[in-house]
């Protein structure tokens, strides 16, 4: 999310953080957003139990509040519903530590080192029903090295992430002030 905060500070990026949102009011990046001067609001997950659809219903409402056009996920640990899937189809985009399709969820780093990979690296795609499962919009890979382990592996790629996601953000915000009704 930091990556995402300090691109939009360039004079050519083509988009704007109007709001950073989260549904753990603890979530380091609401601090981060706030230094920066972007508004920053959580939405406690806790606040609705077994009710995840009313939760995504209130972020889905802040976001509308913002006058937010796209959405870019940093860090959400949560497997959306089509509530917010569906809201946002075509303007939501995630990261995700692997080359998918390779190795959607979890672990990625040590699974791609276990397969003994060549490489790893990031993707973006478009967020879909299907865990890590939308069309992708850009990977960046790094080479796996002998003795490699997770920390050492996950480091590099995170490198590539803070790179590689700004850069599909802002293609995406470009694409979508291409679009024929002209928003964004």
């Amino acid at each position: 999310m930091a990556a995402l905060l300090y691109a939009s500070r360039a004079p050519d990026c083509p988009y704007e953080i109007a709001l950073v949102l989260s549904n753990k009011p603890d979530a380091p990046g609401l601090d981060a957003a706030r230094a920066m001067g972007i508004e920053a609001l959580a939405i406690d997950q806790r606040d609705f139990p077994k009710d995840r659809e009313g939760h995504e219903r209130a972020l889905n409402a802040a976001l509308r509040a913002a006058r937010v056009e796209a959405v870019a996920l940093a860090g959400y640990m949560r497997i959306l519903t089509p509530v917010l899937i569906d809201a946002w189809a075509g303007r939501m985009i995630n990261i995700h530590p692997s080359l998918l399709p390779k190795y959607p969820g979890l672990d990625t780093h040590n699974r791609a080192i276990a397969a003994g990979d060549a490489e790893a690296g990031c993707t973006v795609h478009l967020v879909t029903i299907g865990v890590d499962e939308g069309p992708i919009l850009g990977q960046a890979r790094v080479p796996i090295l002998p003795g490699d382990d997770e920390a050492s592996l996950a480091a590099r790629i995170l490198e590539q992430e803070h790179h590689l996601y700004p850069a599909m953000l802002s293609q995406l915000c470009r694409d979508l002030k291409n679009e024929p009704d002209g928003q964004a």
